[in-house]
């Protein structure tokens, strides 16, 4: 199958020609049928750029439904097992979406909600500013082993668990596509969500495939992070645009900036191996990062405090803080050289030591 191209066409007929399991994760951001009854203007009478296109209208809610049924239904047969699907929409169309991916059997992770800094103000004043628009993040079935990248998007959260609920300017400045001034596409998606997206829920080598392609903010994030993308769009204008704007993209060269990788994916090293290569050396002393507390190293890697509390670098931290539980590797240190030195970095050395074949 061929990769990191846009293929012009009506997306259920492009879909179709793709082979069935072929695709690691879809971002669907389909037509919203938002409905709009006549012109929008501002209170001092100027109109107001919305989605007045062909492509967002459809003669009836029983239309609507029918296009969004048979579109999904050709992502989930394209859908590797494992793979998942985020859709995007507003109020106007994303319960209805809902209602027909639990139909086809994807089984629902998150309903993400994206909170607009600097959404357009509502100028009639008759309803709340629409302030925000919900994504569906689902697994093709619920025995599918998805991707999620759990420290990757703590890193990206100050180190706190990313929410549900994702703050992010809508697409504005440089970032915006202009011709002639105006807006090339009038939904135009900012590339701060779609990165968070494919971070969070693809692999570096993936396959990402965006059925409404527009102007390409999905294939520019992934080519960026070295995911590959199959883009479909039937409006000429958008297609030469996205192409022209992907190919301007220089990939992220090196792996190690791509994300962080998910601890379990570390190789585990027991505290005794540091003993064992005379990283440390029973009767040590180890100590907190306010040395507040002290312990020494036995020669089987527990560690005992003068008061003659014992046990393993993990229990014995958790001990003497009155905690449940405690990171041995973070908590502990070593005077090296003068220096304060985590545990931790010892591990990491360790661990670089024998990806590249050393002894350490």
């Amino acid at each position: 199958m061929e990769k990191d191209i846009v293929i012009q066409g009506d997306c259920v007929s492009a879909l179709k020609t793709l082979p069935t399991a072929s695709v690691d994760l879809v971002f669907a951001d389909p037509p919203y049928n938002l409905q709009l009854g006549g012109m929008l203007a501002r209170p001092d009478h100027s109109t107001v750029d919305a989605v007045d296109d062909a492509w967002d209208k459809f003669d009836s809610f029983a239309a609507y439904d029918a296009f969004s049924l048979a579109w999904l239904t050709e992502a989930r047969r394209v859908l590797k097992p494992d793979g998942a699907i985020w859709v995007i929409g507003s109020y106007h169309n994303i319960f209805r979406l809902g209602r027909i991916l639990q139909d086809l059997d994807f089984w629902l992770l998150n309903d993400v909600i994206w909170r607009k800094t600097n959404p357009m103000p509502n100028f009639r004043g008759r309803r709340f500013t629409n302030a925000h628009e919900t994504l569906i993040w689902a697994a093709r079935s619920k025995e599918a082993r998805y991707s999620f990248n759990y420290e990757a998007m703590k890193a990206l959260n100050d180190d706190v668990q990313m929410r549900s609920d994702w703050e992010l300017p809508i697409c504005t400045g440089h970032e915006r596509l202009k011709q002639e001034g105006r807006k090339a596409h009038p939904t135009q998606k900012p590339e701060s969500l779609l990165a968070r997206v494919l971070l969070s829920s693809t692999n570096r080598g993936d396959i990402v495939l965006d059925p409404f392609f527009g102007t390409g903010t999905t294939g520019a994030v992934a080519r960026r992070l070295n995911r590959h993308f199959i883009g479909i769009e039937q409006d000429e204008g958008y297609v030469a645009l996205a192409r022209d704007r992907v190919a301007a993209v220089a990939p992220i060269q090196s792996p190690d900036l791509l994300a962080t990788p998910p601890k379990r994916a570390k190789a585990k090293v027991p505290f005794g191996s540091l003993i064992e290569r005379g990283m440390i050396q029973p009767g040590d002393v180890l100590f907190d990062a306010k040395r507040r507390f002290t312990a020494q190293v036995r020669a089987d890697g527990s560690l005992v405090t003068t008061a003659k509390e014992s046990g393993s670098i993990h229990s014995l931290g958790a001990k003497l803080q009155s905690q449940p539980s405690c990171n041995g590797w973070t908590f502990w240190h070593v005077s090296r050289n003068g220096q304060d030195v985590p545990i931790d970095q010892f591990r990491d050395e360790i661990r670089a030591a024998d990806a590249a074949g050393g002894d350490g």
